[in-house]
């Protein structure tokens, strides 16, 4: 996620394996350098390698903090003294942006509990993260969530015990880590996206910065796996958080530079200076190909979704049933998109479980019949029982209609066509944009302990138990860009799409 293979090379690191890989040479030769994650299985493992080492030397780095009682075992295994170096390097958790990190947690409640593994892994993730950006800070929750408050419980704990692992310089203002609960707004991770990371992960998926596109028609072997990093792609870097429109463009920009640059088939290599320049320019060369190949690749395959699935009416139905307040408008919209044979099975039930989202409690309510259309289509159960799933929440979904108030107001003076597929803003833009003001309410979201910050503040960690979205990503990134000296940092149990 942070650092490519080759990159690595670089470093003179040749060899590549995995503590718990069967049948391992040993080599003598080599150092060892171990980084792990802290659990029971991994230290045990460490322990059967240090009683019959393959390696010549030892320098051991766990993500998180690790008990001396472990650290004692190790010790006691280590009777080769191959050992050099022992330490906790915090890194116990995925950094997806430079703003974003996830935990790569998948149902991480059972109903409206904690899942007991779940809330340690995240315990521990957190933490990781509070350790590696040297913040101690003040925690609030959302009331109304009882995963959040027993969290906020989790963490506090961690830091008690660890006080002195968590003894950083203190800023004036300290930081804050504020816990929310997805459930307060299943509508963000139910709508098709536009803008390019977003679109990425919603249509094609993205997992640990990886693209699995073997199912695009007529793929070359060498474009079945893609990667997609902003660290060292600086096209997907400039165009993350662009809109789709504007990725077009750009890749027209990037082809016409390409075939500027491109070797010449007949160049002539007529003396040595001309062989020296073509030998140097070739491997960026080589690189921009790639770079070009992929983007191409992926934006085509978007387009060709896009197309078949006739996304571009139904993403505009959605941004209605999520943003606007005209029922027989949109009930009319979603009949008629059901009845389309274009229209996925997928995106048939996502748009009757945005219309029951907002419209479930509606005087004129058609959900039954909605239901029975999906049914009549053929749509599977496993996406007819999602709905059923999402309305159980009762009190904790959005309540009808009062999206208006909270993320999904209706949009103002809308300019061009492109507004009209993102018109939506999470709840999240609204809950951030009251704290940086200073107007969070301390009634819905408590601070745990007596005392409360006084000043607005500058350093903020926002975590949403039950995963994040690329949407949100999105939010905070320009709300870093348009508040000078507000820092914040999203992270989720993980990163959902409308599949997850």
């Amino acid at each position: 996620m942070v650092y490519t293979q080759s990159e690595i090379l670089q470093k003179e690191v040749y060899l590549f394996e995995r503590l718990d890989s069967a049948n391992r040479e040993a080599m003598k030769h080599l150092k060892a350098i171990c980084f792990l994650r802290p659990t029971k299985e991994n230290v045990e493992l460490l322990i059967q390698e240090l009683r019959r080492p393959k390696y010549s030397i030892y320098f051991i780095y766990f993500s998180n903090v690790i008990s001396k009682s472990d650290i004692k075992a190790l010790a006691e295994a280590d009777e080769q003294e191959v050992v050099a170096e022992v330490q906790e390097f915090y890194g116990d958790y995925i950094a997806v942006n430079p703003h974003v990190f996830s935990l790569n947690l998948l149902g991480c409640c059972q109903g409206r509990s904690w899942d007991s593994a779940q809330l340690s892994r995240t315990t521990q993730g957190l933490t990781a993260l509070l350790l590696s950006l040297k913040k101690c800070p003040m925690i609030r929750y959302q009331l109304s969530s009882e995963p959040a408050k027993r969290l906020a419980e989790c963490v506090k704990q961690v830091i008690t015990k660890e006080y002195e692992l968590f003894d950083f310089r203190r800023t004036e203002v300290p930081p804050l880590l504020l816990l929310l609960d997805r459930s307060d707004d299943a509508i963000t991770p139910l709508l098709n996206q536009w803008t390019y990371q977003a679109m990425v992960h919603e249509l094609l998926g993205i997992n640990n910065n990886r693209i699995d596109l073997s199912r695009v028609p007529g793929i070359s072997k060498d474009l079945r796996e893609v990667v997609l990093s902003a660290e060292n792609d600086e096209f997907y870097a400039n165009n993350m958080y662009l809109n789709f429109a504007e990725i077009g463009s750009n890749i027209k920009n990037l082809m016409e530079d390409f075939q500027r640059r491109k070797p010449k088939e007949q160049q002539k290599l007529e003396s040595i200076a001309d062989m020296k320049a073509f030998v140097e320019n070739y491997p960026q060369f080589k690189k921009m190909s790639g770079t070009v190949s992929k983007h191409v690749t992926v934006v085509g395959e978007l387009s060709r979704l896009v197309g078949e699935r006739n996304l571009l009416e139904v993403s505009e139905v959605e941004q209605e049933l999520a943003c606007q307040n005209d029922h027989s408008s949109a009930l009319q919209n979603v009949r008629r998109l059901l009845q389309s044979p274009r229209v996925s099975e997928l995106d048939a039930a996502r748009l009757v479980m945005l219309y029951a989202l907002h419209y479930e409690r509606h005087s004129s309510s058609s959900l039954p019949g909605l239901l029975a259309e999906l049914r009549t289509r053929g749509v599977q159960e496993k996406y007819r029982k999602v709905r059923t799933a999402l309305l159980a929440r009762g009190s904790c979904g959005p309540q009808p209609c009062s999206t208006q108030s909270q993320a999904c107001r209706a949009p103002v003076a809308l300019q061009g066509v492109e507004n009209v597929y993102t018109q939506h803003q999470p709840l999240l833009q609204e809950t951030l944009d009251q704290l940086i003001k200073g107007k969070l309410k301390d009634s819905h979201f408590p601070y745990l302990g007596p005392s409360t910050l006084r000043d607005r503040p500058q350093d903020i960690i926002v975590f949403i138990i039950g995963g994040a979205t690329y949407e949100e990503a999105l939010t905070v990134y320009n709300l870093n860009r348009t508040n000078p000296g507000v820092r914040i940092v999203l992270g989720g149990t993980t990163i959902h799409n409308t599949r997850r």
